[in-house]
């Protein structure tokens, strides 16, 4: 099972911390994604995790001002996001895959098999 939490309302230019805690051996391997979903377009690609090495990848406008960052003793991933704009705006999920780290699958929406429920942030003045 997945948990998301840390959304809410921002102003343009801030920050917010976004976690996801894992319960289950299941979350223990793997890699672990963020995805985001604003209002009216595809569910598209935030950041992925790999869980033994933490190496990282991320989408291309995410890059130098979100940062996903993983606690292996609490099961729980974390996306810290900075310099918010408004079409950050949207309902931001983290997800579980057994993809091989490779670009194209860690982007890939159908790799993923457990979903979390998803927390909403807006950004706006």
């Amino acid at each position: 099972q997945l948990q998301a939490s840390g959304g809410g309302l921002v102003q343009p230019g801030g920050s917010l911390r976004l976690s996801c805690a894992a319960s289950g051996p299941t979350f223990s391997s793997g890699v672990m994604g963020w995805f985001r979903r604003a209002p009216g377009q595809e569910r598209e690609f935030v950041a992925a995790i790999r869980w033994g090495d933490k190496n990282t990848f991320y989408g291309g406008s995410m890059k130098g001002r979100f940062t996903v960052s993983g606690d292996k003793s609490k099961n729980t991933v974390y996306l810290q996001m900075n310099r918010l704009r408004p079409e950050d705006t949207a309902v931001y999920y983290c997800a579980r895959s057994t993809v091989n780290w490779i670009a194209s699958a860690v982007q890939d929406v159908a790799r993923y098999d457990y979903w979390g429920q998803g927390t909403l942030v807006t950004v706006s003045s």
